[in-house]
């Protein structure tokens, strides 16, 4: 799920919360919780990162 969600967050303009929502998730605040656990990073610094 991990290497999914970093793909689409540095090569689709879809919001964090599309996000969430295309890999499962009910709410958008369990991927970003559960994001940061995995990575040590919030989705949006990923993003602006690859910016």
């Amino acid at each position: 799920i991990i290497s999914e969600a970093k793909a689409l967050l540095q090569h689709t303009t879809w919001s964090v919360s599309e996000i969430a929502y295309a890999l499962g998730f009910e709410y958008p605040t369990y991927f970003n919780n559960f994001f940061k656990k995995k990575t040590g990073e919030i989705p949006k610094s990923v993003r602006m990162a690859h910016l």
